[in-house]
């Protein structure tokens, strides 16, 4: 046996056994307090701290740093698993990684030391602000959060919406720009940490779903940061943004082929059961084709997920369009899966009592965040025929 192969064959027992640990955790923990989370709308402490109590936090991030240096695709199985039962929980695990991205991608090796050990034990908790009121999928043209250099210290000023977990982190990732001559060029990217003048948070949203997460604003008045807190260069800021979302979509992914996975399982289970017109309502074929169809949509999903998590192990060339195949399909397999279970269910899947309802409303987030699925189409056709650019004279191609 090769060495690739002896490695290949630890990093699979290892990742068997961290499974078996999410799974039992999730069955334990997780699961039981998944309605009442979606109920009060609060963030889940309690969950956090049986996540960094066993080390989930930390799978993605690199040892040297405190990590447990586990593969990506390890990452997503982790974060697909917790979907199963609850969408909310799922994030603590996904935001940490995606609030960590940018220092892991762009940060020195000083600022690994300093921030990475300390999110990747969940001492502390990371977000990711990129988007603003005038800039979601146009991040890079209309961002406005303006970022000017005095001697040491940046001024930031302007707000943040939609930030997943902004309310409970305590570092943040931030996008600003620092020339606004040089368009994408000239943002900058930084590191904020709670307690610095001029940062507070403001709105705190009310959902349709991942209502245990907290999304809120974040505004910034004169919020005076650190130069040593820049990541990478001035003006790389919207490179590494870019290189983040190669690798968090596939986080997301995970997240949605959890939730329809959960849904699927809940639906069959009650299928089985059911009885009408004399027999479970699952040996009708009505409701077996459905069945087919979603399983076949959930395994399809998952194929392409996993085979993106290969990719961001790799770090492929062709990264960025599987990582938006993903996202693309498990999205929109999440939102299909959840609406025919609570279809299977009837008027007993439109109750809060049981979990398909929230499965269905968690669900649709994933067709949104990091990237629309628009804007999944547009990169993946981008791979395939290029973005065209008019000529500098402006006369038409030939």
């Amino acid at each position: 046996m090769s060495s690739a192969s002896i490695h290949t064959a630890a990093s699979s027992e290892e990742e068997a056994m961290i499974l078996d640990v999410v799974r039992k955790l999730v069955a334990e923990k997780v699961a039981p307090r998944a309605a009442a989370i979606d109920e009060s709308g609060e963030f889940p402490w309690d969950i956090q701290k049986v996540f960094a109590e066993n080390d989930l936090l930390g799978i993605p991030f690199p040892a040297e740093y405190g990590g447990v240096g586990g593969s990506f695709l390890t990452y997503v199985k982790v974060v697909e698993e917790v979907a199963k039962a609850c969408a909310s929980s799922s994030l603590i695990i996904a935001v940490q990684e995606l609030g960590a991205l940018p220092i892991i991608i762009a940060g020195s090796h000083e600022q690994k030391q300093r921030f990475i050990p300390k999110l990747a034990s969940g001492e502390w908790t990371g977000a990711y602000a990129l988007t603003e009121a005038g800039s979601g999928s146009d991040a890079a043209g209309s961002m406005r959060t303006r970022a000017e250099k005095r001697g040491d210290t940046y001024i930031l000023n302007g707000t943040k919406i939609w930030i997943t977990q902004g309310s409970v982190a305590d570092i943040i990732c931030v996008f600003a720009v620092t020339d606004p001559s040089k368009g994408p060029n000239g943002i900058s990217a930084f590191v904020v940490e709670k307690g610095f003048p001029g940062f507070k948070v403001g709105k705190l949203e009310k959902k349709m779903g991942i209502r245990g997460s907290p999304t809120v604003e974040l505004i910034f008045e004169n919020c005076e940061v650190p130069a040593k807190n820049m990541l990478g260069e001035e003006g790389t800021g919207f490179k590494t943004a870019m290189k983040v979302l190669d690798k968090s979509r596939p986080g997301i992914a995970a997240q949605a082929v959890g939730i329809a996975q959960g849904a699927l399982d809940y639906a069959t289970t009650y299928a089985q059961e059911r009885i009408a017109f004399g027999k479970p309502i699952g040996q009708q074929q009505g409701i077996q084709f459905m069945l087919a169809d979603m399983k076949l949509d959930v395994e399809s999903a998952r194929l392409l997920l996993y085979e993106a998590a290969r990719k961001c192990d790799g770090s492929s060339a062709d990264l960025t369009l599987w990582a938006a195949l993903a996202k693309l399909k498990a999205g929109d397999t999440a939102m299909s899966v959840t609406t025919d279970a609570v279809q299977i269910l009837g008027g007993f899947g439109y109750s809060v009592e049981y979990p398909v309802e929230r499965m269905m409303r968690d669900a649709k987030i994933t067709q949104i965040y990091e990237g629309t699925q628009q804007i999944q189409r547009l990169v993946i056709a981008r791979t395939m025929v290029g973005k065209w650019k008019p000529p500098a004279n402006g006369a038409p191609r030939t």
